[in-house]
């Protein structure tokens, strides 16, 4: 066999771990060690850029970060954590040599820390471990460890990769250590072991150019950019290169511009070679997973496969009275359309189809969390429109019907777990762990389909006062489990437009819970509250208190109102059923009916 070259200036590794474990702290530490950013006073997790992420605590979006230590150029991919960005996780693997699989000294591994590891043993992919957080209370690395070692045995990892190296580290306090015993202020113990223990990557700067494009990025003045790594030859600006795409199909384009990584900036280079991973502008229709390559040899490296989306919604245009009124700027299926054919384009994991000529789109996407992001994105860039409940894609295979089933990870303080039980045994779900955690609380894990989870999140927090918590991963495919229960509580529909009353909403209060304030704007069959009877109830919550010669207006000072529930797209999706809708504008979220009138929707109950 023919002896690889091996680029030895260049280490590629990604960074892989369950949602807040610390991978992008732990990026913080590594440029922090490096000299390659200098971070202001109170500023961490710089790679979660977007305001969404920041927010939430979460990574969602890839990005990649570069900076030298020993001479050696070291690429490093921050990936997402949770199982809806799977496809995020499964491109960037196929950059990379090797991975530093990071593990809480405390939780141990979680549903989606096997989700991606298993990613990275079938790519072959040799891990570090990193045991990260060992300065918490309770911190438990040892045991950590044999947890996670028994992990590798459960996916059948090979003896060479179950020969993994262990760091245990600290990435709050930017320090790591091989053994415990030792007291280590720095991170050179982990750049130490990725120098020694990930392989330079295989790169011929001598065969013809070959780059697998693993990302897309989009700049308004340069068009598409395809990012990726360049596993043979070189490149220059001004090149002509082919552009290989799935279906075989060669076409010629010319490189505009190449950008390298320098700590977390993308500067202009003229030239790249293989190893380097690099975002290269000029390729118009290029697409994830296609060959960029030399003109005279356009041969394509395997295609990236990508797991197929598990649930999907109906998009369309904001169709309510309020429709406009709400400070959206992008209000017509045309921007609807151009917007979601943009977002299928980047982010492989989408895929968009048009129904009812183009009226509405259905989206479908990895989970739930997954098209809440693309909706909560979309919103704040000033669209409005309305969606539909999130329902799961049925498979049939030889005749009968198959669904998707998720693994969960539901942990909660003692006393709970008997409702936790109860509520997922009549949703059909199997149990299939149950045990005490270090801390006390009961874990517990469950296969369950992925039907069945949609609005149990809420209810969890309900049933555990706020303290529950829940991890889910998509299993596989099983056959179909039958009817599940549905919302067991109705709704109050308003009667008529205008703006709610403080009077009126205090009468609607025993009904059930009440999702509006005093003064909010409500149109006919927008949904105001909760009916706890289990019926749908149209009532009048614009309704003034009649005033007499006995009464003053002032009286209404008196009236106590409850809070309402603070409307997030998260529980306004989970809530509601398949006659109605959500409404999102760039100022607020609303709960409707599909048809507004009582006449409608009494006409569609008869047809139906």
């Amino acid at each position: 066999m023919q002896h690889q070259k091996r680029r030895k200036d260049i280490r590629n590794v990604a960074i892989v771990a369950h949602v807040d474990h610390g991978k992008t702290t732990l990026v913080d530490a590594l440029l922090a060690q490096s000299g390659a950013y200098q971070f202001k006073e109170g500023e961490s997790t710089i790679m979660d850029s977007n305001d969404l992420e920041r927010e939430r605590g979460i990574t969602i979006f890839s990005k990649n970060a570069s900076f030298v230590y020993k001479d050696v150029r070291f690429n490093i991919v921050d990936t997402p954590g949770h199982a809806d960005f799977g496809s995020e996780v499964e491109r960037i693997l196929r950059m990379v040599d090797g991975v530093l699989l990071l593990v809480d000294a405390f939780d141990g591994p979680m549903p989606q820390t096997k989700f991606v590891l298993r990613k990275s043993l079938e790519l072959h992919l040799k891990p570090i471990l990193v045991v990260n957080k060992i300065d918490r209370p309770n911190a438990r690395p040892h045991e950590v460890t044999d947890m996670t070692f028994d992990l590798f045995c459960e996916l059948n990892a090979t003896d060479e990769q179950l020969d993994f190296p262990v760091v245990y580290a600290s990435a709050k306090e930017g320090r790591a250590t091989i053994d415990l015993d030792e007291d280590n202020r720095d991170m050179k113990p982990l750049l130490d072991t990725i120098l020694h223990r990930v392989l330079p990557p295989i790169a011929d700067a001598d065969l013809p150019f070959q780059m697998l494009v693993t990302m897309l990025d989009y700049d308004s003045y340069v068009g598409r950019i395809a990012v990726g790594r360049i596993f043979h030859g070189r490149v220059k600006v001004g090149d002509t290169i082919a552009l290989v795409q799935r279906d075989g199909t060669v076409k010629r384009s010319k490189v505009t511009k190449i950008l390298g990584y320098q700590g977390l900036k993308r500067i202009e280079i003229k030239e790249a070679e293989a190893g380097d991973i690099i975002s290269l502008a000029g390729v118009e229709d290029v697409h994830v997973g296609e060959t960029l390559a030399a003109v005279d040899k356009p041969e394509a490296l395997p295609t990236i496969k990508i797991d197929e989306p598990t649930i999907s919604m109906f998009f369309s245009h904001n169709t309510s009275p309020l429709a406009g009124k709400d400070g959206g700027k992008f209000l017509t299926s045309r921007h609807i359309r151009e917007r979601l054919e943009h977002e299928a384009m980047m982010n492989v994991g989408i895929k968009v189809e048009e129904v009812e000529e183009g009226e509405r789109f259905k989206v479908s996407g990895r989970g739930e969390l997954h098209l809440s992001i693309l909706i909560e994105t979309m919103r704040r860039e000033g669209y409005e429109l309305e969606v539909s409940k999130p329902q799961v894609i049925v498979k049939k295979i030889e005749g009968e019907l198959f669904e998707p089933v998720e693994s969960v990870v539901i942990e909660v303080d003692p006393g709970y777990e008997g409702g936790v039980i109860q509520a997922l045994g009549s949703r059909k779900a199997e149990l299939k762990d149950m045990r005490t955690s270090a801390v006390g609380t009961v874990r517990m894990e469950f296969l369950i389909a992925s039907r069945a989870l949609i609005g149990f999140r809420n209810e969890l927090l309900v049933m555990t006062r706020g303290t529950g918590m829940m991890y889910q991963t998509f299993h596989e495919y099983q056959k179909y489990k039958g009817e599940l229960p549905e919302r067991s509580s109705g709704v109050l529909i308003s009667h008529s437009p205008g703006k709610a009353v403080a009077y009126a909403l205090w009468g609607l209060q025993e009904r059930g819970e009440i999702f509006s304030r005093p003064q909010d704007e409500l149109y006919e069959g927008m949904i105001v509250g909760v009916n706890n009877k289990g019926h749908d109830l149209v009532v009048n919550a614009v309704r003034e208190k009649k005033l007499t010669n006995m009464r003053a207006s002032g009286s209404d000072e008196a009236i106590q109102l409850i809070p309402p529930r603070e409307m997030t797209l998260e529980f306004a999706l989970e809530f509601i059923e398949s006659d109605e809708l959500v409404e999102i504008t760039p100022k607020n979220v609303r709960l409707r009916k599909r048809y507004l009138t009582e006449n409608e929707r009494k006409t569609v109950r008869r047809n139906s």
